[in-house]
């Protein structure tokens, strides 16, 4: 498996396996527009702005997506998702393993984070089982019911 650039198509399934805007703000946070179109849906990514990539397979099948940038001095993970028909098969540690070598390689830090709301127990058993563990977070978090892990 490898990281590519998000293509068009690429971004077209993701849209179709969220069907209610509260899956949707389960993934993607705030600020997103619900209901979305391609063009809105690219625009609240900030592909232009966020280090973004889709995961395939060796025979580029689309499979996995998620972004990073730089936070309080972090690789900061987000907008992590795997496809929903590729769930149970070790797809979130692939793709996390991958963005954060590429982004503690291109960032130039030393350690990964990323929020996650309470409620979102699946997200929360994959982050720890990849190795990240809760901590506080040094500022307000203004979403409510979100969390802070940090991975070294």
């Amino acid at each position: 498996m490898k990281l590519v650039e998000p293509q068009q198509e690429h971004l077209l399934k993701i849209m179709s396996w969220f069907s209610s805007e509260q899956e949707l703000n389960l993934w993607s946070g705030p600020n997103f527009r619900y209901p979305y179109n391609l063009s809105s849906f690219t625009e609240d990514l900030k592909l232009d702005q966020l280090h973004s990539f889709s995961l395939v397979t060796a025979e580029n099948e689309f499979c996995a997506f998620g972004q990073y940038y730089l936070r309080l001095g972090k690789c900061h993970l987000g907008r992590l998702i795997v496809n929903p028909e590729s769930r149970g098969q070790g797809i979130a540690s692939q793709l996390m393993h991958r963005l954060c070598d590429a982004g503690l390689a291109q960032l130039k830090v030393k350690a990964c984070s990323l929020f996650v709301l309470a409620d979102n127990e699946k997200a929360i058993k994959a982050y720890e089982k990849f190795g990240f563990a809760f901590t506080d977070y040094p500022e307000e978090i203004t979403l409510e019911n979100c969390l802070y892990m940090v991975k070294p």
